[in-house]
């Protein structure tokens, strides 16, 4: 007989969580097994599992190995990347942290949630500069020039959301940031001359920080593969843990949770990188373009 669902009224879906069900899924659908057989062995309810395979619930250590094996999933290196998305998603439920604080983030929520919990991120912008490296003003600017906002009064409470996630490249683990920027956004003014020189001179000082590359791609690179959009793939502490893609368009924000989106835009990154500077040459650059203001 199906036990309690423990998790009735949990039913908050996430990144993570979404990816880990897919994956299970994944494998029930290969081997031919209902949800019923999936519920009996972890003596919980059909709707349980439909819960876990939509992402909507945590899942414990014990009851991912218990699918595993009735899916005659062995590989362990397979079962240590579904526990360690696992456990991944268990910390991102259970935090409470500053940025539930900030309606200003809208959208951004669930990435800025994850962001905290990541050991990595790898981001290419071809507009601007990644929000992990703005200046105030900087950010401020950008805010101001979008002119999306139904009151100015967010403004100031969105900036401030924006530095205190650059906390996180700081500290005993600070995140692991390679930044990989195009040319033009160097170049763009925004806000002025004296935002923009403010700005370079931030990058420059980041750049010198050990968990903080940064690339710049240059217009004489031409045609490359990151023109179409930009994106962050946010990566998490256990060895061979499944990267999620963030990618933000003009009108949403959009997640890419599946092992083919993660490998096609690690592909497209790595391309991007050989096309652009190395860091000693990017700091040249920027230095240059600082001067020139």
């Amino acid at each position: 007989m199906a036990g309690r669902d423990p998790d009735r009224g949990k039913t908050v879906t996430t990144v993570l969580g979404r990816r880990l069900g897919g994956e299970l899924l994944r494998l029930r659908e290969a081997c031919g097994l209902r949800q019923a057989q999936a519920a009996e062995a972890l003596t919980a309810s059909v709707a349980k599992v439909a819960k876990i395979e939509r992402g909507q619930v945590p899942m414990r250590d014990p009851d991912v190995r218990a699918l595993c094996r009735l899916y005659g999933e062995s590989d362990e290196v397979v079962i240590g990347k579904l526990l360690a998305l696992a456990k991944a998603d268990r910390e991102r439920r259970r935090a409470r942290g500053w940025w539930n604080q900030y309606p200003q983030l809208r959208a951004m929520v669930e990435y800025v949630a994850l962001e905290d919990i990541a050991t990595g991120v790898r981001t290419w912008q071809g507009a601007i500069v990644p929000g992990l490296l703005q200046t105030p003003d900087y950010a401020r600017a950008l805010a101001v020039g979008n002119g999306n906002w139904e009151d100015p009064d967010e403004i100031e409470p969105f900036v401030e959301s924006r530095m205190a996630r650059q906390a996180r490249l700081h500290g005993e683990s600070p995140l692991e940031l390679w930044a990989v920027v195009h040319e033009g956004a160097l170049r763009q003014l925004v806000g002025g001359r004296d935002v923009m020189r403010a700005q370079l001179e931030h990058l420059l000082d980041m750049a010198r920080r050990p968990n903080v590359k940064l690339q710049v791609l240059p217009f004489l690179a031409g045609a490359h593969p990151g023109m179409t959009s930009a994106f962050t793939i946010v990566s998490f502490a256990e060895p061979g843990a499944l990267d999620v893609v963030h990618v933000d368009t003009t009108s949403s924000t959009l997640w890419l949770e599946s092992d083919t989106d993660a490998d096609h835009h690690n592909g497209l990154f790595d391309r991007i990188t050989r096309m652009s500077l190395a860091q000693r040459n990017s700091v040249k650059l920027i230095d240059g373009i600082h001067k020139e203001l």
